[in-house]
């Protein structure tokens, strides 16, 4: 299996169209976002991520998905895989991720022991609403 993309994300919804076919409409596709509050805080991202099965596999494997701070790790997250040869499918992946800084965090994905794709998620310090 492969892995196609892999994004944080604030909603997903799936939808049928003729064909038939399946789309995914993602939104608030982000790789930052404002700190709900002053540091310390545990926030609890959304990480979606597409694969392909091609047609000659059997269809099963695991999707892992590290989160390193600094290359130390501080979350981590398997999930078993079935996709029918010759399809694609997605998993939504969330953890806590406590921040003491802002700094960025990394979601290192990969199927059983493939390749890695690494996905950043920057904290950033809260929006002050009463600066105009």
């Amino acid at each position: 299996m492969n892995i196609l993309a892999a994004v944080f994300i604030d909603d997903i919804e799936v939808r049928q169209v003729s064909g038939p076919s399946t789309r995914l409409d993602l939104r608030g596709v982000q790789f930052s976002l404002a700190s709900p509050q002053p540091v310390p805080v545990t926030i609890e991202p959304h990480l979606v991520v597409l694969v392909h099965c091609p047609v000659n596999h059997p269809g099963t494997a695991a999707l892992e998905v590290v989160y390193e701070r600094n290359g130390e790790q501080v979350a981590r997250n398997v999930q078993p895989l079935q996709v029918e040869p010759g399809r694609f499918n997605y998993r939504l992946v969330r953890a806590e991720l406590t921040f003491t800084d802002y700094d960025t965090i990394e979601a290192q994905c990969r199927i059983d022991l493939g390749p890695v794709t690494s996905v950043p998620l920057t904290l950033l310090p809260p929006v002050n609403d009463t600066e105009g």
